[in-house]
């Protein structure tokens, strides 16, 4: 058996962060991912770089923004010379392996991914626009050789089998493995517009819990809530199944999960459709890793982005994270080496608007380009304020405060932050319109509070 850690990224699509009982839910929705991020290292603040399928993918595979890889919004192929986690894991003598949703591949095909597009990966068992060939009891994937494959079960079953299995050879082998396993659960079907869980699980959570922003700006929550909640149930039972099988072959202790998602889901509060949106619902997902060098790590408080992750993941590793990647490894602060962490998420959006944010330990500050489609530019020179939140006091960010006379100061401190951070992504330093600040407010804001 390898002495390096084997790897295996639990990676779901358009899940929430509060779908997790430690966020607040009380439906038991994730006891397992609960259970693995108490034990291990939970990532409280996890924002992704990017609210979209195809751009958030590309980040979290290269450890770059989107507007670096070029993959700005979906339908937009990975360029192959950009290196992944899967050429810095084969380097490292691991065997890689990738199975599920992939949306990476050229915009034509909705199946089969030329072996090129793939991203490095070794082993292949995937779909690269999953939810346009399967269907909630009709999986289909491609292999190797890009061979239609039909798997049995309900979708997450039917890939969870596949992961079981392929972990199962994979760890026979001398070499540790890098198993990336890529969910569309929970995601809505497109075809349909639902969000169908396994039969029989949409019924005990539908007319539940329901989040505040969603109660209070409805959206389509009423009439997906319910199978949404059982889609993310079925999830949490699949990643138990993970864990019984690495259990089962000797290697759980020696292996690093990482459970994340490229986004969350607004349910249609935001803006016409499901997520690209600056907000916590659209980008703050749920995220833990656990394994070697992640036990007792708590509740990490530090605000981290996905291209975070990649680099804490590669760490993790024993695998150098190169100068040229913007994220920061999270593991010099769980082994007590360094305290310097900067509480900033950066947040583009090219698709349904051009818009930047920052999200900070307290605050979330955004702005959109004027007069520009979504899908007409991937950034601009000129942007103007769009909303400022509150999170330690308005946390489901209903009430915008970027008029607020009284929060004028926060709002130019954090325009400066948002302009060194697009600077920092490679983007040219934009001029910003502040808006009018004229609704008064009771509550003056201490200098000292806006530097959280």
């Amino acid at each position: 058996m390898s002495k390096q850690p084997n790897v295996i990224v639990f990676f779901t699509d358009q899940q929430r962060w509060d779908t997790s009982g430690l966020h607040g839910n009380p439906l038991n929705l994730m006891p397992n991912f609960d259970r693995l991020a108490s034990y291990n290292t939970h990532i409280d603040a996890a924002i992704t770089c990017q609210p979209v399928c195809g751009p958030a993918r590309s980040c979290l595979q290269t450890g770059l923004y989107a507007t670096q890889t070029g993959v700005t919004w979906n339908f937009i192929t990975l360029d192959p010379k950009l290196k992944t986690l899967a050429h810095y894991f084969n380097e490292a003598g691991y065997h890689t392996s990738y199975i599920g949703k992939w949306h990476l591949a050229d915009r034509n095909t909705d199946g089969p991914v030329a072996q090129e597009e793939r991203g490095g990966y070794q082993e292949w068992l995937a779909s690269n626009l999953l939810e346009f060939v399967s269907d909630a009891y009709d999986t289909v994937l491609y292999n190797n050789d890009n061979e239609q494959v039909r798997l049995p079960g309900y979708r997450v079953d039917a890939m969870t089998d596949a992961a079981i299995r392929n972990i199962d050879a994979m760890a026979k082998d001398e070499k540790p493995f890098f198993q990336f396993l890529s969910y569309l659960e929970p995601h809505h079907q497109n075809h349909i517009d639902d969000y169908p869980p396994p039969d029989g699980y949409r019924e005990p959570y539908t007319g539940k819990w329901i989040p505040p922003d969603l109660q209070t700006l409805g959206g389509s929550s009423g009439q997906h809530l319910g199978g949404y909640y059982g889609m993310v149930k079925r999830l949490d039972e699949a990643l138990g199944r993970i864990l019984d099988a690495l259990k089962s072959l000797g290697i759980l202790d020696n292996t690093i999960i990482l459970f994340t998602s490229d986004h969350g889901c607004h349910f249609k509060t935001r803006n016409a459709e499901y997520k690209r949106s600056c907000h916590e619902a659209s980008v703050r997902v749920p995220t833990a890793f656990a394994g070697p060098g992640f036990q007792g790590g708590g509740r990490r408080r530090e605000v981290t982005s996905l291209v975070d992750l990649v680099a804490t993941l590669l760490d993790s590793a024993g695998i150098e994270v190169p100068d040229t990647l913007p994220g920061r490894s999270l593991m010099p602060r769980l082994r007590g080496e360094s305290a310097e962490w900067e509480n900033l998420a950066f947040i583009q959006i090219s698709e349904s608007q051009v818009a930047r944010a920052i999200r900070t330990s307290r605050w979330k500050y955004s702005v959109v380009a004027p007069g520009i489609g979504g899908k007409e530019a991937p950034g601009s020179d000129h942007y103007v304020e769009e909303f400022l939140y509150d999170l330690e006091t308005d946390p489901y960010e209903l009430q915008n405060l970027i008029e607020h006379e009284s929060h004028a100061a926060v709002a130019d401190h954090l325009k400066e932050r948002l302009c060194k951070a697009m600077e920092s992504a490679g983007e040219t330093r934009p001029v910003v319109d502040s808006l009018p600040r004229t609704i008064p407010s009771q509550r003056i804001v201490a200098k000292h509070e806006m530097l959280q």
